[in-house]
């Protein structure tokens, strides 16, 4: 159960679009508009782990053709986020947008982002700690799941917050949009990479 609970706070704190774009709507919009989106990704979260526990993404997931979809898709998100910090001026810009995401919108980001369906097939398709109960287990990890992702994507959130409310100098900010930047590129970089290497290109 301790190698679950670790398992799940290392996929899911390591940074993927969900926990970036929870950090670029507190950053933008602050916490309330924040909170209506992070609601959002949880229930599209559990609706993942859900699909994934009834084998239903497995389904899904075995045409190449959806799979391309989700990728192009979920890949387009995190480059926009990157193109967005990197055109950004003195000012914090994980994300920017004329009205506040809310709830469908984290609803939606969940849907279409294949970290969360790897995340989730891997999560309860392995670290077996009760092989003579599989429905007791099954719903042990929902719950432990459940009270790992929402302190880290609160933690994001504040996060976000708190970089929008720091008084930094110009030059401070401009280094952190660069490297938040970077490191959303090498994001879309690895995904694309992983994504020709699972098609054979």
């Amino acid at each position: 159960m301790l190698t679950f609970a670790a398992a799940v706070f290392f996929l899911i704190i390591t940074p993927g679009p969900g926990v970036l774009s929870t950090a670029g709507v507190g950053s933008a919009f602050g916490a309330r508009p924040g909170t209506r989106y992070v609601t959002g990704l949880w229930l599209g979260n559990n609706l993942v782990a859900l699909a994934v526990v009834m084998g239903i993404a497995a389904v899904i997931l075995a045409d190449p053709r959806i799979r391309a979809v989700l990728f192009l898709a979920s890949t387009a998100y995190l480059l926009y986020l990157a193109l967005r910090i990197a055109m950004a001026g003195s000012k914090i810009a994980f994300i920017e947008a004329a009205t506040p995401p809310g709830l469908f919108n984290g609803l939606a980001l969940q849907m279409i982002n294949p970290k969360a369906y790897a995340v989730h097939t891997t999560l309860f398709s392995g670290f077996t700690f009760l092989p003579g109960n599989l429905a007791m287990e099954t719903v042990s990890k929902f719950l432990i799941l459940n009270a790992i992702w929402i302190p880290i994507h609160f933690l994001w959130l504040y996060l976000g917050i708190t970089l929008r409310q720091l008084n930094m100098s110009e030059r401070t900010l401009r280094i952190i949009n660069v490297a938040m930047s970077l490191s959303m590129l090498a994001v879309v970089a690895l995904a694309f990479g992983g994504f020709l290497i699972g098609r054979g290109g």
